[in-house]
């Protein structure tokens, strides 16, 4: 296993740390985003502990190729803000159109130049999606018709025999965002899309696990692990 750091964006205002594990066999290509938005910081933490893990030798990536950028949008990291405008809705929404934003047009840049099989987008939301079906905490999102739907629901069973409390467990989301990561993805770079959102009012020590873990059930079923 070889990782190497880079930066995104370099040249930029926008410049961000990212990874490349790279397996010492061949295999599939996985992506991981966080920090798309600044405030969803237990998802940031998730993506960086898995990278510093692989650097460490912790964890390793058998094969295929592993691309991290723990934290995305470092301007409302600092600002401790989701971001204006909203990074999650300025990446390109058809063949012909452009990313609206520089970041976006760097990271889709970066996905492109190496087509992921899968894209895995961590985010943090409001509310539990056991209680009410109208917020996005503890849920899998992916669009309508993904073929990312099967491994969604196997995983979100492992999660949910995990966890005791039944109002923290996960459910299936299906739909599009135009202009988000994980439409983008499904879209233009056919990807397996997936949208990871833990819920803002679980301690965060809870949500950096269940993120965490996600992650790993994602990468083993992907045959990284």
């Amino acid at each position: 296993m070889l990782v190497t750091k880079h930066t995104l964006a370099a040249s930029s205002a926008h410049a961000t740390p990212y990874y490349l594990v790279r397996g010492t066999n061949p295999g599939p290509v996985i992506m991981i985003t966080s920090g798309v938005h600044g405030n969803e910081t237990a998802s940031m933490a998730a993506a960086q502990k898995l990278a510093n893990d692989c650097m460490a030798g912790r964890r390793h990536v058998v094969r295929g190729l592993l691309i991290i950028i723990p934290r995305v949008n470092q301007k409302a990291y600092r600002n401790k803000s989701r971001g204006k405008p909203d990074l999650n809705r300025t990446f390109p929404r058809h063949i012909s159109s452009k990313a609206k934003h520089p970041l976006a047009s760097a990271i889709f840049q970066l996905a492109s130049q190496y087509g992921p099989a899968w894209w895995l987008d961590l985010h943090e939301a409001n509310g539990l999606s056991q209680r009410s079906s109208r917020v996005l905490g503890q849920t899998l999102i992916t669009n309508p018709g993904s073929k990312a739907v099967p491994v969604c629901k196997r995983i979100i069973g492992r999660m949910n025999r995990s966890i005791p409390i039944r109002d923290r467990h996960f459910n299936l989301k299906q739909h599009e965002l135009p202009g988000s990561a994980r439409t983008a993805a499904a879209r233009l770079l056919q990807a397996r899309s997936v949208t990871v959102e833990t819920c803002w009012s679980l301690n965060r020590s809870d949500r950096i696990k269940y993120q965490t873990e996600i992650v790993h059930h994602f990468l083993r079923e992907a045959g990284l692990f």
